[in-house]
């Protein structure tokens, strides 16, 4: 056969004197994963599960679903062929850390319309997802399938032997093969290069009416000359989409230009466990770019496809940009936004900001949440909608930390670890068994500072407020414990800080502090209640909420906070 290589087993010993030349090209351009069934072992997750890829397959097709299952009706579905970096663990729910970008895919696509079904393993190669699994996904394609192929992260390594049998020929040349005796499935085998399985895979797909779709893979973190390494399957697909006349999406391209433009400390976090398989982060980052490269791509054999898609463009705050003002962007909790509209109830500070910015010089945006820590900001997407406002010469106060340090996995899910290392672990949630990889209050905030200043505008880090709390006649600071932890961060980030808590309670012990306490405790408790029952002119139903004259005096101390530090947003200032 033309440009064909025939090798025949003749005894083992034999067989790997005559493919260690292919062993040795097959391996170039493909990650060829460790196996965690072989020393080191795999890491241990919070279930005591030892799980990394190659997952155990018996209980991950468990825990998939039967192929087809999933369709609505009539109604199409979306097929995702990949890895474990599209579907990871056993379970495939981050239980180990680790997300798949396949389980967050779903949330770009109307599902009155399409399901989308993650059929990925992790563990496939190109090759052995062709032989094992696609049998059962190709009988379940119908009519006006979609069928998502992105996969070759385990496609180096050994061709035949007995753990994972799974590498295939590097490229794309048809004619290529080689014959061996496969010690995993104990019989005759023969493997083709890459581009052979792709041709496949796109045949079978069109012979079931459905629409294949090609995508490269995902990037990893490596890195040469300064940038993300791109790899070589994204050329072979290239060739391969023009060649067959397939839509085809670069998913490696899209996302390490991402990761090129973040800072060393995000890229990483991006990972979780090692350098290929992605955290909560970096799945939602690649499903992310997938969807926008759907949504970019031209083949008019997508134009249905895009009918059914959402949420591709990311959420922003709509802000008036038509004068050139710059915007300040006011993140935080209820002390920050709460109700804001009873003259007798509670309000957050930023909604009297108009009482201390020239809004003729500055958009103001009240982007805070009642109830909310850092945590919870950034899961719900609340941090996502200011960062993708944000433009350069934009200011952004991060003021968080009274919801912050409480349960980490009941209902509310918002504590967080206390202090500010750069530390996180695993969690189950109680109420839904939602797993959660929970990090640092100092991580979150180090994350909303990168993140700003990665857009080119300014972060200033804002302390919480103070609470009506009298201990010692003199109102409760807070310095041992978020003081402390406010002054790592500024360590750590050299950020903007304003010492919002200091600046009110200084305020407060003017009007209300006493300078000793009666020594009969029963005298000082009362005096203690005294004290507060008249410093409750300035906070609502309980110790933390602010009354509106509460929420202005605090108003008031971001403005002389600001100036105290010379900040340039004090330009904007009344």
């Amino acid at each position: 056969m033309r440009h064909s290589i025939m090798l025949k087993y003749i005894c083992s010993f034999a067989l790997i004197l005559l493919l260690s030349p292919f062993q040795a090209i097959a391996q170039t351009g493909f990650d060829d994963l460790p196996d965690p069934t072989q020393p080191p072992q795999g890491v241990e997750d919070v279930n005591k599960v030892v799980d990394n890829t190659p997952d155990s397959i018996a209980k991950a097709l468990m825990s998939r679903p039967a192929p087809g299952t999933t369709r609505q009706g009539n109604h199409p579905v979306l097929f995702l062929i990949g890895n474990s970096t599209m579907r990871n663990g056993t379970r495939g729910d981050g239980a180990n850390g680790q997300w798949g970008w396949g389980f967050y895919a779903s949330n770009f696509f109307d599902a009155r319309k399409i399901s989308v079904e993650n059929q990925a393993l992790g563990g496939m190669s190109t090759r052995t997802f062709y032989t094992d699994l696609w049998p059962a996904v190709r009988d379940a394609l119908q009519p006006g399938d979609y069928v998502l192929v992105s996969i070759g992260h385990n496609d180096g390594g050994e061709f035949f032997d007995a753990r994972r049998a799974r590498a295939v020929i590097p490229g794309n040349d048809p004619d290529t093969l080689i014959v061996g005796f496969n010690n995993r499935t104990h019989r005759q085998d023969t493997v083709y290069s890459y581009g052979y399985y792709i041709r496949h895979y796109v045949s079978e797909i069109r012979a079931r009416g459905a629409q294949p779709i090609l995508m490269s893979l995902t990037p990893r973190d490596a890195f040469e000359n300064g940038k993300v390494v791109r790899k070589p399957q994204s050329e072979w697909l290239a060739e391969l989409s023009k060649e067959l006349d397939v839509p085809y999406v670069d998913l490696n391209e899209l996302s390490a230009a991402k990761l090129d433009s973040y800072s060393h400390w995000k890229e990483q976090y991006h990972f979780f466990g090692d350098k290929i398989h992605t955290s909560h982060y970096g799945a939602t980052m690649n499903a992310r770019s997938a969807a926008e490269g759907l949504m970019a791509c031209q083949h008019p054999a997508l134009d249905a496809l895009k009918a059914m898609m959402i949420n591709v463009v990311p959420d922003t705050w709509k802000v008036d940009r038509s004068q050139g003002r710059p915007a300040v962007f006011f993140t935080g909790d209820s002390t920050v936004k709460n109700a804001d509209s009873d003259d007798n109830g509670m309000w957050g500070w930023a909604a009297l900001a108009s009482e201390v910015f020239d809004e003729s010089k500055i958009n103001l945006v009240n982007a805070a949440r009642a109830g909310r820590s850092t945590r919870s900001f950034i899961r719900e997407g609340l941090w996502d909608k200011v960062y993708n406002s944000l433009q350069p010469s934009d200011y952004v106060l991060i003021e968080f930390g009274h919801n912050d340090i409480c349960s980490i996995t009941d209902p509310k899910e918002r504590g967080v670890i206390p202090g500010t290392r750069d530390t996180c672990h695993v969690y189950r949630m109680e109420k839904d068994g939602r797993y959660e990889v929970v990090y640092s209050f100092g991580w979150y905030l180090r994350k909303m500072i990168d993140d700003t200043r990665e857009r080119g505008a300014t972060p200033i880090l804002v302390s919480l407020t103070p609470r009506n709390e009298w201990p010692t006649g003199r109102i409760e600071r807070r310095n041992d414990s978020y003081g402390k932890w406010y002054q790592e961060v500024i360590d750590a980030t050299g950020v903007a800080f304003l010492d919002l808590h200091n600046l009110s309670a200084d305020e407060l012990d003017k009007k209300f502090a006493v300078r000793r306490l009666p020594k009969n405790k029963e005298k000082a408790k009362a005096r203690i209640a005294k004290i507060k029952e008249r410093a409750g002119y300035y906070f609502k139903k309980d110790h933390t909420h602010a009354s509106k004259a509460g929420a202005l005096l605090n108003a008031e101390s971001v403005a002389r906070g600001l100036r105290a530090i010379s900040s340039p947003l004090a330009d904007y200032l009344r």
